[in-house]
C-alpha cells in the first residue's frame, strides 16, 4: 500500500482569486514522483479555528500532511495558531528560530519579526535551509511557507524522507475517441482491478483523440496489463506508447 498525503492550501488570496495556488500542483508532482499517493488537496481561509479543524483531520486520515501559507508575521498569517489549535498545544517561539533571529536582527529585532520563530509547542524543525521558512513539522504534518520558489527549496531539502516504492508509467496515446474504446477501458480493469487507468480525452490535436496512462507499483502487473490493452484496442487505433 502506497503511504499517503493531503494537502491543505491556506490563505484568502487564493480564495479571492488574487493569487494562482501553484503549490498543490508541485507537491502533487513530486510527491507521485517518491511513490506517496496525494488523496486531497484542500484550500481554506485564514480562520484559526477551521485550520485547526481541518488538519487535525487531515492528519488523522492521512500518512503525511503539508500546508502552505500563512507563515510570516503580519495579521494574516496564523497557520502556527491555527495548527496549534487543532492539537491542542500553545504557540511558542522555537529556541534556535528565535536565537538565529536575534543573531541576525541584532537590536533591530522586533516583534513581528519574533513572529518568525512561532511553531506550534511540540513541533521540530526539518531540513536545512533559510531563516525565514523553516519546514516545521508537528506529528505527521508539515507546515511550509506560501512563496512558491521557498516552499520548492525546502521541499526539495527533506523529499527523501518521502520516499516510498515507485510507481510505473506507461502512455498510450489513442487515435479513436472514448465512445469506442470504452468497453475496452471497462473490460480491462475488470482483468487488472488494482490498476491505476487514467483516460483524458484531447479536442486541440489532430494525431490522437485520448490519452491513456497506465500505473502500478508493481512492474509486472502493470505490463501485463499494458499487453493486455494493446492486443484489444482497435487495430491502426494506437498513435504511439510510452513508459518503461
Amino acid at each position: 500500500m502506497a503511504k499517503t498525503a493531503g494537502i491543505v492550501i491556506i490563505g484568502n488570496e487564493v480564495l479571492s482569486g488574487k493569487t494562482q495556488d501553484t503549490n498543490s500542483h508541485y507537491l502533487a508532482r513530486e510527491l507521485r514522483a517518491l511513490g506517496v499517493e496525494l488523496r486531497r488537496v484542500l484550500v481554506i481561509p485564514d480562520e484559526v479555528e477551521l485550520i485547526g479543524r481541518e488538519i487535525a483531520a487531515f492528519s488523522r486520515e492521512f500518512d503525511f500532511v503539508f500546508t502552505t501559507g500563512g507563515v510570516g508575521p503580519t495579521h494574516d498569517d496564523v497557520t502556527m495558531a491555527g495548527i496549534a489549535h487543532g492539537f491542542g498545544v500553545k504557540v511558542i517561539h522555537h529556541p534556535e528560530l528565535e536565537r538565529r533571529l536575534r543573531e541576525r536582527h541584532g537590536q533591530n529585532i522586533n516583534e513581528a519579526r519574533l513572529r518568525m520563530a512561532e511553531v506550534p509547542e511540540g513541533a521540530d524543525l526539518v531540513g536545512e535551509g533559510s531563516l525565514y521558512a523553516p519546514v516545521a513539522k508537528l506529528k505527521n504534518v508539515y507546515i511550509f511557507p506560501g512563496i512558491p520558489k521557498v516552499l520548492q527549496d525546502r521541499f526539495e531539502a527533506i523529499k527523501e524522507r518521502f520516499r516510498e516504492a515507485p510507481y510505473f508509467l506507461k502512455v498510450v496515446f489513442s487515435k479513436e475517441g472514448e465512445g469506442v474504446i470504452a468497453s475496452i477501458l471497462n473490460d480491462l480493469l475488470a482483468s487488472f482491478p488494482d490498476l491505476l487507468l487514467g483516460s483524458y480525452p484531447v479536442l486541440d490535436n489532430p494525431d490522437y483523440r485520448v490519452k491513456l496512462t497506465l500505473e502500478s507499483k508493481d512492474a509486472n502487473y502493470l505490463d501485463r496489463a499494458f499487453q493486455k490493452l494493446l492486443g484489444a484496442l482497435p487495430k491502426g487505433s494506437i498513435l504511439r506508447t510510452e513508459g518503461s
